[in-house]
């Protein structure tokens, strides 16, 4: 596979990891390092600048090297997500997981707001990586404006239904130029590597992990997955076939017969 570069980055792991959910700073630590991520978000809400200590300050949690981009979780309108993000660029951050989902009972991205606000970030300088329904004429549409990468959803925000946006996804990974990430609802390690083997250039994972009984166990769970499926590609699995194609050819054991 190609190494997965967004925005001048080269990352290694293409699992990336959200932290809402976990029950305390310790516990989302030891996530972050079995998952090996590179790439951690953060909803600006929870971040406490200048506060010190363990158990404060969820910044603190992350292990350093690490990146950390806040997200505009929350954001109802472009409006707020744009508000969200110059409150994140004083506090030195310039990546934007941009999500703005005004529906409380499915937390579906909003199309329209979302392309506005993603228009305004690229213009101000921000790497802007967009929450997005799995629809591939909207993705072409934030590529053309200038994001860095684009964030489809397998299925509503904590579900962990998996992929049910496959016909979309494959449309959005086939036209993008952009890194493609798979985000939200996937809830098994299996749907983290559905989506690599898709040919998704990274996925990311939260309410799977921070509501596993283990988080740390699952979290390394879905890097073996990953990994396994990027192993795999790299591989170049055998064609898919619409008939059976036997293992041993009947002409040859006849022939001993």
């Amino acid at each position: 596979m190609k190494p997965l570069i967004i925005a001048g980055r080269e990352f290694t792991s293409r699992l990336f990891l959200g932290t809402g959910k976990f029950s305390s700073n310790a516990e989302l630590s030891a996530a972050i390092q079995a998952s090996g991520t590179e790439l951690v978000t953060v909803a600006l809400r929870r971040v406490e600048i200048g506060k010190e200590g363990q158990d404060e300050d969820i910044l603190a949690a992350v292990p350093a090297g690490v990146k950390v981009m806040l997200n505009t979780s929350g954001a109802r309108t472009a409006e707020d997500a744009v508000r969200i993000g110059k409150i994140a660029r004083a506090a030195g951050y310039d990546w934007i997981k941009l999500e703005i989902h005004p529906d409380p009972n499915y937390l579906l991205p909003d199309p329209v707001e979302t392309y506005k606000a993603a228009v305004e970030l690229v213009a101000m300088g921000f790497t802007v990586l967009p929450y997005i329904n799995a629809d591939p004429v909207l993705a072409k549409r934030l590529e053309e404006a200038g994001v860095a990468a684009v964030m489809p959803l397998g299925s509503p925000i904590g579900s962990n239904r998996g992929i049910e946006t496959e016909a979309m996804l494959r449309i959005i990974i086939e036209q993008s130029n952009l890194p493609v990430v798979v985000d939200a609802g996937l809830g098994l390690p299996s749907h983290a590597g559905h989506a690599i083997e898709l040919g998704a250039s990274a996925v990311l994972v939260n309410s799977a992990v921070a509501a596993a009984g283990d988080p740390a166990a699952m979290a390394g769970a879905f890097a073996a997955a990953v990994k396994a499926s990027e192993a795999a590609l790299t591989a170049r699995p055998a064609a898919v076939l619409d008939r059976a194609c036997a293992t041993s050819p009947m002409d040859s054991f006849n022939a001993v017969v």
